[in-house]
Parts: C-alpha cells; structure tokens; sequence
C-alpha cells in the first residue's frame, strides 16, 4: 500500500489538512520536494497526493496532518509497505479498518 492509496482512502477527512512529512533518506528525486514543501508550513493534500504517485518509495517516513495548527493524523511507512495510522477521529480508522480487512490495531 502506497502513501497515494491512503491519502485517497482518507476521503473528505484528509482534504483540507495540511501536511508535513520527514523521512530517513532520499530515494527518489520527488524526496527532495517533499522535504522543501514540507518546510515552514507544510503543503496541501492536493500537492502532497500529486508528489506521491504509486512508484515512489520512502523509507521509515511520516506524515502528519494538521487542521489548522492540530496535529490531527500521522502515517507513519515501515518497509515500504506497512504503515501505523494514528488519528484523533476514529471514524477515519474504522474506514480504514473497512477497505483493509487485513488490518491490526495496536
């Protein structure tokens, strides 16, 4: 599962958040331009769902969401492919747990 998958799987809750992401080491050019928009005061979800096509890889990356200045969600990648969501609305997890049966909460 890619970083675009959950953001789209986010749905109107992930909209209007702004985000910031951190991330261990640069992989992909893209890596660059998420780490300058993630400065200062982040970048939408439009954008960061533009920089985050299927192929791109982030190793050991996070990334928070914020609704004004609430940290409201953090994904945080292990591997590649395994992710831990944290959101303050458990709605957004229980639509999670609904498109990923596979799912474990913790």
């Amino acid at each position: 599962m890619t970083l675009a998958e959950l953001l789209v799987r986010l749905g109107s809750f992930g909209l209007d958040l702004t985000w910031r992401i951190e991330f261990d080491e640069i992989v992909d050019p893209r890596c660059v331009e998420l780490k300058r928009r993630s400065a200062d005061t982040g970048m939408d979800t439009l954008t960061l769902l533009s920089l985050t096509t299927p192929f791109l890889q982030l190793i050991d990356a996070e990334a928070q969401g914020f609704a004004g200045d609430e940290l409201v969600l953090v994904l945080t990648e292990f591997d590649s492919s395994s992710w831990d969501v944290r959101a303050v609305d458990e709605r957004v997890l229980s639509e999670l747990r609904h498109h990923y049966p596979g799912a474990e909460d913790l």
